[in-house]
């Protein structure tokens, strides 16, 4: 069977607060670490029949991109239920609720300007 890894590295400043995220992949065609600014993770546990979640993002991330972010996971989660269920319904719901929220981000750019 073949295997492939994934790690993360957080570097923490003293306040314990993401300051550096680097993500790596055995598969991943560049051999260095790459820098990121935030990173969402979630998990199913078959046990307890829930999600567990890792969402870490550094102090330098700008909440503008970290709106845009949460937006496109959302996005992405839309696609990968469509894909893995076949739910048309609950898919194309998700997409239009990124629609709204690009609208609500547009809207409120338009108000700081």
């Amino acid at each position: 069977m073949r295997k492939t890894t994934i790690n993360f590295t957080v570097e923490l400043d003293s306040n314990n607060i993401p300051d550096k995220i680097l993500w790596d992949a055995s598969d991943k065609p560049d051999a260095a670490p790459t820098e990121t600014k935030a990173i969402s993770l979630a998990l199913w546990d078959e046990q307890q029949k829930n999600t567990l979640r890792i969402d870490l993002w550094t102090k330098d991330m700008p909440v503008d991109e970290m709106k845009r972010f949460y937006i496109d996971c959302l996005g992405g989660l839309a696609q990968t239920i469509l894909t893995s269920t076949g739910d048309e319904f609950l898919s194309s719901e998700t997409h239009a609720l990124c629609d709204r929220l690009v609208g609500y981000l547009k809207q409120q750019n338009s108000v700081k300007d």
